[in-house]
């Protein structure tokens, strides 16, 4: 028996599960009542008259990325775009265009890919990142649906895995028409593997516009912090014990500090006993503030003049450093940057970005540019620049999708 053979056998084996699984993610909220049919490959929405580009982005900073491709197609076909996660899905909600529509992905069991596919009938489909499901891959393949990578990423383990099933890597990772990756050492693991059709435009993340922002709210926290203020952004459990004991170190030179701290994930704003921007209520002089609210990010970047981003601390791999270089503020991180190895070169080359390990070190590097405000905002500007010049880039994705769903 096959492996895609095996491979199928198991998913419908393990639908029961699955859907005690997704029972469970909703009692938690992380996935939507009302809209739990969706990850069995169900929908009310139609299929619209006309060509149409289904797009796949797992999760919010897929889904982020690829928003401006989406809105260079937006006006030539219709599109579907998929998300696994319900911050993705609120983020779709708010930013998709005129002429796109947001379902959830189904899992990937035989019968909900297929009843997915046969209503959706996409002319073509394009994947974001690293997301490869044998069962979505296959479907599209048995139905001559063309499909691409954008923005892909392999790692050198990832490819030496491929290379360990080779005959699987020739029908999944082979069979995507084109594969636009992010960097040069994307691209030779992709090639390592046979892999033809590779794009070397440059990584779309670099390429994002600019996060959003209420000038509104932003003039008003202004007004609420006329202190020295700094920000920890996307921390993930264990990160915010560390920022709170560099806050303490910092107070020494600076009690009227506020820190600023946004868990990445909201929901866990709950877990701090402090002033909490969800709740309402507003930052204190000297205090730390969870700012527990989606789509604020924009905000807090622009309120603060560098930004420590999280998920660098713990083992987790970093989380979006092009955000607050593309506006203009100075980056510091943890060492577990592999989600982000080469925006972080990029960005310590050209000055835009301190790397720390501890409380302490953290401390020092926020005292050193809360002391030297200009300092931070020369970071800054280098970090903005280091990330220009790919404006073009989701055009150009566009019209090779454009060209691929013919």
């Amino acid at each position: 028996m096959s492996f895609f053979s095996l491979y199928a056998a198991a998913g419908r084996l393990a639908s029961p599960g699955l859907r005690l699984m997704l029972a469970r993610r909703v009692a938690v909220a992380k996935e939507i009542p009302g809209r739990l049919a969706e990850r069995f490959g169900v929908t009310t929405l139609p299929r619209p008259a006309g060509r149409l580009v289904w797009v796949h982005a797992a999760s919010m900073g897929e889904t982020m990325s690829v928003l401006p491709v989406i809105a260079a197609l937006a006006a030539q076909c219709e599109i579907l775009l998929t998300t696994g996660t319900v911050t993705s899905a609120t983020l779709a909600a708010e930013r998709l265009p005129p002429g796109a529509r947001h379902q959830f992905v189904p899992l990937d069991v035989p019968g909900w890919v297929d009843a997915f596919l046969a209503h959706w009938r996409p002319d073509c489909a394009v994947f974001v990142e690293s997301e490869i499901w044998p069962g979505l891959l296959k479907g599209l393949d048995s139905r001559g649906i063309p499909r691409l990578l954008i923005n892909g990423r392999m790692s050198a383990r990832s490819a030496a895995r491929w290379r360990f099933l080779r005959r699987v890597a020739g029908v999944l990772v082979l069979g995507f028409r084109w594969i636009h990756v992010q960097s040069a050492a994307d691209a030779a693991n992709f090639r390592s593997l046979g892999a033809g059709g590779i794009l070397e435009w440059g990584n779309l993340k670099f390429a994002a516009p600019a996060l959003p922002v209420d000038e509104a709210a932003l003039a008003a926290m202004r007004v609420a912090i006329p202190g020295p203020v700094w920000l920890a952004a996307s921390t993930h459990p264990g990160e915010e014990d560390i920022v709170m004991a560099a806050h303490e170190r910092l107070k020494v030179d600076f009690p009227d500090l506020v820190t600023i701290i946004v868990p990445r994930h909201p929901e866990r704003g709950a877990a701090f006993s402090l002033p909490r921007r969800g709740m309402g209520q507003a930052p204190l002089a000297g205090e730390v503030f969870i700012a527990d609210t989606l789509g604020e990010l924009g905000l807090f970047y622009r309120l603060c003049p560098f930004a420590f981003v999280g998920g660098s601390l713990v083992e987790h791999g970093g989380q979006n450093i092009m955000e607050p270089a593309r506006l203009g503020r100075a980056v510091i991180t943890g060492p577990f940057m592999a989600n982000f190895l080469e925006p972080a070169r990029l960005l310590k080359e050209c000055g835009g970005l301190l790397e720390v390990v501890d409380a302490a070190s953290l401390a020092a590097a926020a005292r050193a540019w809360l002391k030297n405000p200009e300092t931070a905002a020369a970071a800054g500007a280098k970090g903005a620049a280091c990330f220009g010049g790919l404006d073009k880039l989701p055009g150009k994705l566009a019209a090779l999708i454009l060209e691929t769903a013919l």
